[in-house]
């Protein structure tokens, strides 16, 4: 089913492929470029969903593999569906668990009719297929869904990527038929590994189906970035204007603005959550690492002109001594940090956008972050 979205381009680059548009969900009119939080197990790590609307972020992703595994969707559809679940109004994106299915290469087993897998939790057997995936995520009540797909690995021989091109392409099509809830979007997904042939045919197949957004799928897992960008930059080109485009799985602040430069309108990434409970933090000079002994008596915030909660209210050198006494608020506040960081760089683009100043953006943010690691 074809849900109507209202997608408009409100916004254009002149120097670049960079834009803004906006579409509506049920919870929700969504601008890009937008970067959403990854909420894995309905739950961004360490945070409230009344923290995450505070920073700005009006739509997160939630992970349909681990959610069908625990909870349940049918829990969640009992709850009253995973917004009341998790008391958040905002919109949710659930990717359809196929990254996390087919990454587990010894426990399961593809075929045309889907992935044969084992949990991670008990080791119990489990099948995916196209239409269980659509029905979890209907059942999950998501407001923007992605159909199962074949992401492959790098590097694929081109016989290999070519026939899980076809299944993936077969895959969407049941999709569109098993996919009933009016109140749902669901994306189609780009594959075609690194072959330009194949990416092209994969275009042309699934924008035949007619979605009413678009995702880049099978980059950014673990190719050389030159080749991300070289995928990228043939790829957008090819792209209809009038749809949204969704690159899965990146989250680093030099890539989100590499990849609006060239066209790409929404973004997800575990990787600002993972790194800030690891002690990594976003500044405008690169990342930094706060347990390192530069910092136990810096008694400045991690950025003079960043307002989010830790910068106002702590120093480097508590942030430091919290991590390094292995206390839990320590992973809270750099993740508090390292999202708003993100959300401001967001804001920062769209703003440049709209003044025709994305180049003198996009230039003096790259040429200070890549200052380096401190």
């Amino acid at each position: 089913m074809k849900t109507e979205i209202n997608f408009k381009v409100l916004a254009k680059d002149i120097w670049s492929r960079a834009r803004i548009t906006q579409f509506e969900t049920t919870h929700g009119k969504i601008e890009t470029p937008v970067f959403m939080p990854v909420g894995t197990q309905a739950t961004v790590k360490t945070l409230t969903p009344d923290e995450i609307k505070e920073m700005g972020f009006k739509i997160i992703l939630a992970n349909t593999y681990h959610l069908y595994l625990q909870p349940g969707a049918e829990t969640i559809k009992k709850a009253g569906g995973i917004h009341k679940f998790m008391n958040w109004d905002g919109a949710i994106l659930t990717d359809s668990g196929g990254f996390q299915v087919l990454s587990l290469k010894d426990i399961r087993k593809i075929t045309n009719e889907g992935v044969e897998f084992r949990s991670f939790i008990n080791g119990s057997k489990h099948f995916f297929s196209p239409e269980v995936v659509v029905d979890t995520q209907e059942k999950i009540g998501s407001d923007i869904a992605i159909p199962l797909d074949i992401c492959g690995t790098y590097p694929t021989p081109f016989n290999e990527t070519e026939r899980e091109l076809a299944i993936t392409v077969e895959w969407a099509k049941r999709s569109i038929v098993a996919h009933k809830r009016a109140d749902q979007i669901i994306f189609g997904v780009i594959q075609g590994g690194f072959y330009k042939e194949l990416r092209k045919r994969a275009l042309e197949e699934i924008l035949a189906l007619d979605f009413p957004g678009i995702t880049l799928g099978g980059l950014s897992v673990g190719e050389e970035r030159a080749l991300t960008e070289e995928m990228i930059d043939y790829t957008v080109p090819l792209l209809p204007e009038d749809k949204p485009r969704y690159f899965m799985g990146v989250g680093d602040p030099l890539s989100i603005l590499e990849y609006v430069r060239n066209g790409i309108d929404m973004f997800d990434c575990v990787l600002p959550t993972r790194i800030a409970r690891n002690r990594s933090l976003f500044t405008k000079y690169g990342t930094i690492k706060i347990t390192k002994n530069i910092y136990k008596e810096d008694f400045m915030p991690l950025e003079d002109e960043c307002d989010c909660y830790t910068c106002r209210n702590f120093t480097k050198a508590y942030l430091h001594h919290l991590f390094k006494s292995k206390e839990h608020l320590a992973g809270r506040l750099a993740t508090i940090h390292n999202l708003y960081f993100l959300e401001r760089l967001i804001l920062g683009i769209r703003k440049s956008i709209k003044e025709g100043t994305f180049k003198e953006f996009y230039q003096e943010f790259k040429a200070n972050y890549k200052q380096g690691e401190k």
